[in-house]
């Protein structure tokens, strides 16, 4: 496989599968995410262990990118939003987007987006008439990326045990 210059064409989505390795799932989200954690974000993703890729995707729907049978991108459409709910949240019905994730050889070809589309529509199959999703206020690059596919800021969340406060952003459908 040529890692300089990627064909996304050979890049395939489709759910997770029990046969994939989530040890090789948790070592794209390291992957992914060791920038951001670089750079003080305390992600859960920098460092979680396959226990807790298994606890996160359990009753989800997780998508992964395949490319030659090597997972190169991940993101978890949640139908319920993570306990506990912020006050602002209650009553809300929204599905939820986590650990979005693009192997670095594999970002700048639009499979963040392709992968963001796959969990939207989902969300929209479901019958949600929104998806939500949180990153570290700090993120500007990311709360940018995401306000420039329609998401807007609804609101703050401090996840307990990070070093970043949450902005919380939401897209209609």
């Amino acid at each position: 496989m040529d890692r300089a210059s990627p064909d996304p064409a050979a890049i395939g989505i489709r759910p997770l599968l029990p046969s994939d390795s989530l040890e090789e799932l948790t070592d794209l989200l390291h992957r992914a995410y060791a920038e951001l954690g670089a750079m003080g974000f305390n992600y859960t993703a920098v460092d979680q262990d396959a226990a807790a890729t298994a606890r996160r995707i359990e009753g989800n729907h997780c998508l992964v990118a395949v490319e030659g049978g090597r997972l190169v991108g991940t993101v978890t459409l949640s139908p319920r939003w993570p306990k506990p709910l912020p006050p602002w949240r209650e009553g809300l019905r929204t599905a939820f987007l986590n650990q979005l994730a693009v192997d670095p050889g594999r970002r700048g070809i639009g499979l963040g987006a392709r992968l963001m589309e796959a969990a939207e529509g989902r969300a929209r199959e479901l019958g949600f008439p929104s998806v939500s999703l949180d990153t570290a206020e700090g993120a500007v690059h990311l709360v940018r990326l995401y306000e420039g596919r329609g998401y807007r800021a609804v609101g703050f969340h401090s996840w307990p045990g990070k070093t970043y406060r949450s902005v919380v952003l939401e897209k209609r459908f």
